[in-house]
């Protein structure tokens, strides 16, 4: 991505710094520097997109073509900071710059080959607009600028404020978001293969409710993507 006069500027004016070490970035980093980049603890689930430990939280509960994430993610480690910048920091940008890294990473395998559309997971307009944005809208502005797969941040929305998942098992996590959302335009969807788009998946329940909402359009596809997922 060619990098701006302005950036550069930006850049010497007010150093950027690595969202994982705290080190300066350089002109061409973008999130987090090259050395963090190229320790990321990797699932490579991208591989073997059908069947992994992701895709199998998913099996037998909604029909499911392939389910990957970037990295293993774990709270409270060095890498975690990334997510929590991206949530309650005000740092969009490192969800844009994140799905860009890893829809690059993706495409090596063809990941995206028959996919139609991205599906950002919605927040609650309470949330979002306490948040400033949604986490998940932005990193699938990465991947769509990677790919040029187009966005649909309107076919389903969240109906109600959840609890927090953190800290809850399966069952509860399951219960937390049962009938949280709800399709709003089943139009462009029939036909389709669909890409749901979240930051983290842990026992795969948000995106399950938000695919099973989606799932009610009829004759589509679903498969699904994250930055991290947390085996615990």
């Amino acid at each position: 991505m060619k990098t701006s006069f302005w950036t550069k500027l930006f850049d010497l004016i007010s150093p950027r710094l690595c969202c994982v070490c705290g080190s300066r970035l350089t002109v061409g980093e973008a999130a987090i520097c090259s050395h963090c980049l190229l320790h990321l603890p990797r699932t490579y689930y991208w591989k073997s997109p059908l069947d992994n430990p992701m895709a199998r939280l998913y099996w037998g509960l909604v029909p499911i073509e392939k389910a990957v994430a970037l990295f293993f993610y774990e709270p409270k480690s060095e890498l975690s900071q990334l997510i929590y910048d991206l949530k309650y920091h005000n740092r969009p940008d490192i969800g844009t710059d994140m799905g860009r890294i890893a829809a690059k990473e993706f495409q090596l395998n063809g990941l995206f080959d028959d996919i139609d559309a991205l599906v950002p997971v919605p927040l609650t307009r309470r949330r979002r607009w306490q948040r400033g944005y949604n986490q998940s809208m932005e990193i699938a502005r990465g991947v769509s600028q990677a790919t040029g797969i187009p966005i649909y941040n309107k076919v389903v929305a969240r109906r109600h404020f959840t609890e927090s998942q953190t800290h809850k098992g399966f069952w509860q996590r399951h219960d937390n978001v049962e009938n949280a959302f709800e399709l709003t335009d089943a139009s462009l969807l029939k036909g389709k293969h669909l890409l749901v788009v979240d930051d983290i998946v842990t026992t795969g329940s948000t995106t399950m409710a938000c695919m099973e909402a989606i799932s009610q359009a009829g004759d589509v596809k679903l498969s699904v993507m994250a930055l991290g997922f947390s085996k615990s």
